[in-house]
């Protein structure tokens, strides 16, 4: 079985190809051909395909990109992606119509949905109802699918939601304290990056030998993004983020949970209307908005050797909310015994392991920091006599999506 996984962000899209046999693996196999394409130039994208031992960069034209909402641009963007699975040094397949299935992540499936869904056109409505909870993903997700299906007509999709591992959120955990009504309407806390909390916590059961069903864990997903679960018994019983990706952590561009106070008062004493608030929190706030420089932790980092103190003020913010939401979930979990950092912070800035685990020294966890600087992945980073374990986990939300489409396609159709 050929799988193709579409992973389509607000301003990239990541995809994968594997062929699977009846056999699932327990660990990621190397794909046959991966591509990325970044839309962040302000007039072209960037499109990398790797396969074959070959590795190439394509920019894509004008006719290619997204040019403010530009559906048809990116799905023309698509269109070329695939073509490099068939064609020139990356072709890995004699055909499109080889693939079997096609899964995509997607951020938002409300309460509809809460595990790997076939992509019916009513699954698609429910994605595009969902978009005002998602501006910036829901699109994208909506667009990759199009493409799939001017490429490859009527070819099993799935769609894979972020929600769905917290679906089970216990209601103390999921309901807001504002009128009830509003619960009954939907306002509720869903929670994100699900399917890489999820991967985090089954291969951390993994490298600790034990069954994930006698595990808390709390699970650190740092990347531009952020949020934590706690897991328990292998469910998420509490995660930072509530009914959009901007509640909780400070990030790489948002804000992360403030005071609902201060939206009223900007509105009522400044006059910022919805759109302006709203760019503001996602777009220009978090280590972005403090430091004055990048969204990007290392140039955040730099900025700091250079003696810059926003920038500095910009990371003490970052590490307190890190330390205040690890305690609050170790309140939630009555007790901890791996936690795991994962995504492009977690995974590849020790600094940020090491500030995070220092205030956790009255439980007993001990760092080992020499293993801790050696870029050491999916390994425990504890030291011998640690009461907790420290994992560094590679999140693989790819093979993820591929895995269910697997069992969906063979066990559901």
């Amino acid at each position: 079985m050929k799988v193709l996984v579409l992973n389509a962000g607000s301003s990239s899209h990541k995809s994968c190809l594997w062929e699977l046999t009846e056999t699932l693996p327990q660990k990621a196999p190397e794909p046959l051909w991966e591509a990325d394409i970044d839309w962040t130039g302000t007039t072209e994208g960037i499109l990398t395909v790797k396969a074959n031992e070959v590795k190439i960069e394509i920019k894509l034209d004008s006719s290619d990109c997204p040019k403010g909402s530009g559906k048809a641009d990116r799905e023309q963007g698509i269109a070329r992606m695939l073509s490099t699975l068939v064609e020139g040094g990356t072709k890995a397949i004699a055909q499109l119509s080889e693939i079997d299935v096609v899964g995509h992540r997607v951020v938002h499936g409300g309460n509809e949905y809460t595990q790997a869904t076939r992509i019916t056109p009513e699954v698609k409505d429910a994605i595009a109802r969902l978009i005002p909870l998602a501006p910036a993903h829901n699109p994208a997700h909506l667009q990759g699918i199009d493409a799939i299906e001017q490429a490859l007509g009527d070819i099993p999709q799935v769609a894979v939601f972020d929600t769905a591992f917290h679906a089970q959120m216990p209601l103390e955990a999921a309901v807001y304290p504002i009128p009830y009504e509003w619960y009954e309407r939907g306002i509720r806390r869903y929670g994100f990056h699900g399917i890489s909390h999820q991967y985090c916590a089954r291969q951390a059961a993994q490298l600790l030998d034990k069954p994930l069903e006698s595990l808390k864990l709390i699970t650190c997903h740092l990347g531009n993004g952020c949020s934590l679960a706690a897991i328990k018994n292998g469910i998420s019983i509490d995660t930072t983020m509530g009914f959009t990706p901007l509640e909780g952590l400070m990030m790489g561009s948002r804000s992360g949970s403030i005071d609902p106070a201060i939206l009223i008062y900007l509105m009522r004493e400044h006059q910022l209307d919805c759109d302006r608030i709203d760019k503001m929190l996602n777009q220009e706030s978090g280590l972005k908005g403090v430091s004055g420089i990048s969204s990007d932790l290392r140039a955040v980092k730099a900025a700091i050797a250079q003696g810059n103190d926003r920038a500095q003020l910009a990371f003490d913010i970052y590490i307190h909310r890190l330390r205040s939401l690890i305690g609050s979930m170790i309140a939630s979990l009555g007790g901890l015994d791996a936690l795991v950092f994962t995504a492009g912070v977690g995974e590849h800035h020790a600094i940020v392991r090491e500030k995070a685990c220092e205030a956790f020294d009255f439980l007993g966890l001990k760092l080992d920091k020499e293993k801790n600087v050696d870029r050491i992945v999916d390994e425990n980073i504890a030291t011998s006599d640690s009461t907790v374990n420290v994992l560094v986990i590679h999140t693989e939300e790819d093979w993820a999506i591929a895995q269910e489409c697997w069992k969906l396609i063979n066990f559901q159709v």
